[in-house]
């Protein structure tokens, strides 16, 4: 988070920097990162796939 983000940007206040890290968070990071346990697929990538897999039944 500090490498990609953080260290990258100047805050005018820590309100704009808690909502930058925020967004940041709940907007890229967790949607696209890949987790072990979904098999390393992104959240959204694990939940398209299980879509089809319901769809299909």
């Amino acid at each position: 988070l500090k490498r990609e983000r953080i260290r990258r940007r100047t805050y005018g206040t820590r309100a704009e920097a808690r909502q930058d890290v925020f967004d940041y968070i709940e907007m890229f990071y967790n949607p696209t990162r890949k987790h072990v346990r979904n098999g390393m697929l992104s959240p959204v990538e694990f939940e398209r796939q299980q879509k089809m897999k319901t769809e299909g039944v």
